[in-house]
Parts: structure tokens; sequence; C-alpha cells
């Protein structure tokens, strides 16, 4: 192309932007078809990610409304300032509560008695202080390096033993402070000291629970107390001021002593506030699909998806999963969304909601709006619940068989003597190490003395009850005994993971430790295929294969054989998800016509390309065809000017003549 600027010099005619212009008219046609194909494409993919946006919008209502306890709510009010109560909707209930608190649970404070002149110099003595709070021991040693009183309270705080050492300035001298980390009567503090040494040392700051006037070590200022709540005329003892575990679903916070009525009502408002958030989301998506697919009467214009086939089949799915009646409620007095004030306007196409005329049938029907929205498996026996489904279950009724009932894991010992008084004799500074579930390791400790077998059951069941190890994990052992059966220890839960041994002991006689037995996970069968068990639970895995592939009972009691059958009925939510997931998905029918889309795209950078080659060759093709038309147009203009010189030279010669 560098010889193009040449061009013209023979003919002044077949210049270069001669050439341009041709090169340009040749090149317009198609690449502003192009350009216009592009366009349009970009403009659908565009589109089409809008529409994406908004059904994506709709998918978390819908997700939050397939849970069975998104239909329930419920507040509680108190009557008096000194409780506050939360609530968790997915296991409280409708019921009124007369509450008297007694007395707030404390910590236990302690102060020396002595006053010191000074905290970084007195010697206060030296030997090993031992500091049990509950059922944890921990030995602190003073010595050169801490034997002050300031020393003192470092090593304690430093030691982790549940209890805060603090040195205060009485204004005539100082003392030391302690304060157990935790509330209630099992986290009280009692201090013994091993002097080094000749008293008063160590022995100034010994004390203990059960002699808190004795006056030759610390005084209590302060004794460790439970919160003490009357609930309905039945005593609970909590070493807390926040008191769960109780009512169902009930949380109690005490602040103060006192009477009050607590009152727990369902909030069917706030569960149709819920249900309005998913028909706003429904009807931004309407009005999405309004604007792209509109025509105007009036000028003959469509909007850009206007007679989409893709649209509407997005709307035909949505409308048949909201117009529908759910099967396995067709003889339920709540079918449809229509039976709870959920209609369609034909015009716009947008949901309606009748928010009354919902929470009326919340509260006269509840579990079929929940069915209705949530999926839900309706037993036919009272002691087989529904736990969930898999993504392989689909809508039926299915029938349970069991062939071995769950139990659960447990040690037992056939006491010595009959359990009569002194069958096992604690001594102090004792210890009983149990291993529950495979996992939890929990030490408690009871007061020295001989037990019978009731007494002794009954003092370990309360240590067990409060150690922090078991209630951390959520995991609790009931103990019994028996004339006849012994000492049983039992695990709370179910299954080939429970059990209960007793791996360690210290000073304790007439026990040994032991091993216990491992509880039986439930078998059975599910629609007639073997399933499998995990505790109380009977389920089939998602691979299992067949329409109750996923589905999980739990077996809560009864004997072995028949079981009934479940129901299972997919809600509204759960098929509007899987609806939305589908047309989402990548074989759904926005991914292909957008990834249809992209394909035409790189078909017309294809074609762009080919026409960069095809006018490259035509604009070379023309450089050459006019170079030589230019070149020969110079030959001629070369030879007319020679033979005009030479009839000029020839002219005087017949002038002459």
């Amino acid at each position: 192309m560098a010889g193009i600027s040449s061009l013209g010099v023979g003919s002044g005619v077949l210049t270069s932007d001669l050439v341009d212009q041709l090169v340009a008219a040749e090149r317009k046609p198609t690449e502003a078809r192009l350009d216009q194909k592009t366009e349009r494409s970009e403009a659908l993919i565009s589109a089409y990610g809008t529409l994406r946006s908004a059904v994506t919008e709709l998918r978390l209502p819908m997700r939050q409304l397939g849970s069975a306890d998104a239909m329930k709510s419920f507040s509680a009010t108190s009557s008096g300032g000194n409780i506050d109560v939360s609530v968790d909707a997915s296991k409280a209930s409708r019921g009124s509560y007369s509450l008297d608190v007694t007395s707030l649970a404390q910590s236990q404070a302690l102060a020396s008695r002595d006053v010191f002149a000074d905290r970084d110099a007195t010697s206060i003595g030296r030997g090993t202080m031992t500091l049990q709070v509950g059922d944890k021991t921990t030995n602190i040693t003073i010595d050169s390096s801490n034997d002050t009183l300031q020393g003192m309270a470092n090593a304690i705080n430093e030691a982790n033993a549940g209890v805060s050492a603090g040195v205060i300035d009485t204004g005539n001298g100082f003392q030391l402070v302690l304060s157990a980390d935790e509330t209630g009567e099992a986290n009280a503090v009692n201090i013994s000291v091993s002097e080094d040494g000749a008293a008063p040392g160590l022995s100034r700051f010994a004390f203990d629970t059960a002699d808190p006037e004795n006056l030759n070590g610390m005084r209590q200022t302060i004794e460790a107390a439970d919160a003490v709540m009357e609930i309905n005329g039945v005593e609970i003892r909590r070493p807390t001021n926040t008191i769960e575990n109780v009512v169902d679903g009930l949380t109690f916070n005490i602040t103060g002593e006192g009477a009050s009525t607590v009152k727990v009502a369902q909030d069917t408002g706030a569960v149709a506030e819920r249900v309005q958030e998913f028909v706003d989301k429904f009807n931004e998506l309407q009005n999405t699909i309004r604007e792209l697919s509109s025509f105007d009467s009036e000028t003959g214009q469509g909007s850009i998806l206007t007679g989409d086939s893709t649209v509407r089949n997005i709307q035909n799915q949505l409308k048949g999963v909201l117009t529908d009646i759910i099967p396995g409620l067709e003889n339920a007095s709540v079918r449809s969304l229509a039976d709870v004030g959920i209609g369609t306007d034909f015009r716009s196409g947008e949901l309606q909601f009748d928010s009354q005329k919902f929470q009326q049938q919340l509260r006269e029907n509840p579990d079929d709006v929940t069915a209705l929205f949530a999926e839900q498996g309706r037993t036919t026996d009272s002691q087989v619940e529904f736990v969930r489904t898999g993504s392989s279950t689909l809508p039926g009724n299915y029938d349970i068989n069991v062939t071995q009932m769950a139990t659960r894991g447990s040690l037992n010992y056939a006491m010595p003597n009959g359990g009569d008084a002194n069958a096992v004799t604690v001594g102090t500074d004792n210890s009983f190490t149990f291993q529950v579930d495979g996992e939890t390791t929990a030490t408690v400790s009871i007061a020295a003395g001989g037990y019978s077998g009731a007494d002794f059951a009954a003092a370990i069941q309360t240590a067990l009850r409060e150690n922090s190890a078991l209630n951390a994990a959520g995991r609790s052992v009931q103990v019994g005994y028996d004339a006849a059966d012994g000492l049983t220890f039992t695990s709370n839960r179910f299954g080939s993971d429970s059990n209960v041994s007793l791996t360690g002991l210290s000073n304790v006689a007439g026990l040994a430790s032991a091993t216990g037995n491992a509880g039986q996970d439930v078998e059975g069968t599910i629609n007639g295929q073997a399933a499998q068990g995990d505790g109380q639970v009977l389920f089939l895995a998602n691979s299992a294969g067949g329409d109750a592939a996923g589905l999980q009972v739990r077996i809560t009691g009864g004997d072995v054989g028949n079981r009934g059958s479940v129901n299972f009925i997919e809600g509204v939510s759960e098929r509007a998800v899987d609806a939305i997931t589908s047309i989402l998905g990548s074989e759904g029918a926005l991914s292909s016509r957008t990834d249809a889309l992209n394909r035409d795209l790189e078909r017309i950078q294809e074609d762009r390309i080919k026409l960069d080659l095809r006018i490259e060759s035509y604009q070379e093709r023309l450089v050459k065809q006019f170079s030589a038309a230019d070149s020969l147009i110079a030959q001629l203009n070369s030879t007319r000017d020679y033979v005009t010189q030479q009839l000029a030279a020839l002219a005087p010669n017949r002038q002459s003549e």
C-alpha cells in the first residue's frame, strides 16, 4: 500500500482518494449489517441479564418461606420490668406463664481479714495455695518471687483458676479481694493452703465455703447464689441469670426480683411481612418483564424482548407453580395461594396480597398453610417424625417399617452391699472422670462421705448436670439407681456413637473404672428400600435411587414392625425455588439464549475479520489496477507529447516549401 500515494500522477484521475472512496463504499453495507447484528445481540444479552437478575431476586424470599419455621413467629411480653424474654420461633408455642423471681444469681466475693501496710514489699508467707471452683482444682505456688500481696494476686490471675484477684487500697492499708468468674452456688470458691514456714502466713488466705464464719481466714463479702424462680408454681434454680431449657423456645433473662406474667402469642403479622416480601419481588419481576417485552400499539414499536418465547416460558413456569393446587393438599382447607389471599391481576400479571385473609387462615389452619409454603411430612404414627428430604425426594406417600429400635449407650454397676449406706465411700479431693459419647470428657467431684446407692446417684447426677464440659457440648448423662439393677449411667443420645464410660477415679472406694455398652442405631426400610440409621433417624441417601431417596424420619418410640407412612408434601416455596434454579441453571432457557447470542457475537467477529481480509484484498486489487491504468495513461500521454513535438518540428519545413 506504500505506493498508493503516487496514484494519479499519470492520469490525474485514478488517485488514492478514489481508491479510499471505493473501498469505503465496498465495506459499508457489510459493516453496517454486522454492526446492526452486534448491537441487537448485545442488547438481547443485556436484556436477558436484567431478566436473570430479577428472577434471581425472587429466589431468596421464596427460599426463606420454604422452611416450616418461616410460618412460625411468636412474640413474648412481660408484665414486669425484671424479666426480658427472647423467643426461638421454631420451638415456642402459645402460652401464659406466671413467674416469681425470689433471688438473682451472683458471684462469690472474698476479702482478706488482715490489712497490709504495703502491696509490693511485705512477705505474706510461702507455700501452696489450692483453689477449688466447681469441679476445677488449681494449685498455685507462692515463693520468693511472688510472696507479696500483689504477687499473689498476679499469680492467681495468671493461673486461670476461675477466680479473679485484686488488691485494694482501703485508706488504712491494703487488702486482697477475690471474686468467682462465674455466678452460682456451684462456682463457690474453696481455698486451702500448705504452709512453708511458721503461721500466720498463707493460712490467712484460706476459706471454706462450708464454714464461712471462720475468723482465721478470708471473709466472705458476697455469698455465691443461684437464680431462683418459680414458673407456674414450680421452682427453678440456675447458676446464671439467663434461664433457658425450661419452657421450649423461651429464654428468660432476669434482672431483678419480683412477680410478673409472660405471655407468648403467635405473631401472624410478622409472617405476613415475609409473604409480602415474596409478593413484592414477584411483582418487580413482572415489571421487568413488562418493560422488556411491551408493545406500543400506537407507534407499532415493541421492546427488545417483545414476543420472545423465552420470556413466555419463564412466565408460564412460574405461573404454574404459583397457581396450581399443591399435590397432597387436594382435600385440605388450604390448597393453593388463592386460598390464603394471594391472587393474580389478570391485566398486569402481578400478585395481589390480602394480608388479613392470610393471617386468618394462618390462625385457623396453621398446619395446612405451613404445608402450602414449606415442605412437610405428615406421618400416620405419632412416634414417627418427619425430619427432612433430599434433593432427589419426590412428593408422595411412603411406608415406614422398623426392624430395630435405637437405644442409648449406658454403664451399669451392681452396687456393693446391696447399695446400703456406705456402699460408696468418697474421700476428700475426690474426682470422677467420665467419657461421654466417645468425644466429651467430664471430671466431677462430690462432697466427701459414705453414700448409699440412691444418695450417690443423686449427688453425682447434680455434679454431672452442672458440668461445664457437658453443657458446652450439649450432652448429658442420666444417673439412676434401682435395688435390682444397681447404678446406671445413661447418655442422653441415641445410636452407635452413644456411650458412657467411667475412665478415672480418685479417692473413691466401692466403684471401679469401666467401659459402658454402646447404643444401637435404628434399622428399617422406607418405601420398601433398606434404609440407614443414625441414632433415631432412619434415612435413605440421596444416591439410593427411587422416589423416596433423601427422605429422613425420626423414630422416637414404639415397637418394631410396620409404622405407618409419611406423606411428603412439597410446598409452593420449594417448587418455586426448583423452577427458578432450573431457569437460571446452565441448561436453563436464559443460559441457552445467552450462550447462543455469545456464539453469534463470536461469529460476527469472525465475519469482521473476513471482511477486513476481503477489503484489504479488494484495495490491493484496485491499487494494482489503478497503477496499471495510470502507467498506461502516462505512456499514452508521453506518446502524445512526442507526436505533438514531432508534428511541431515538421511544421516550419512545410512552410519553407
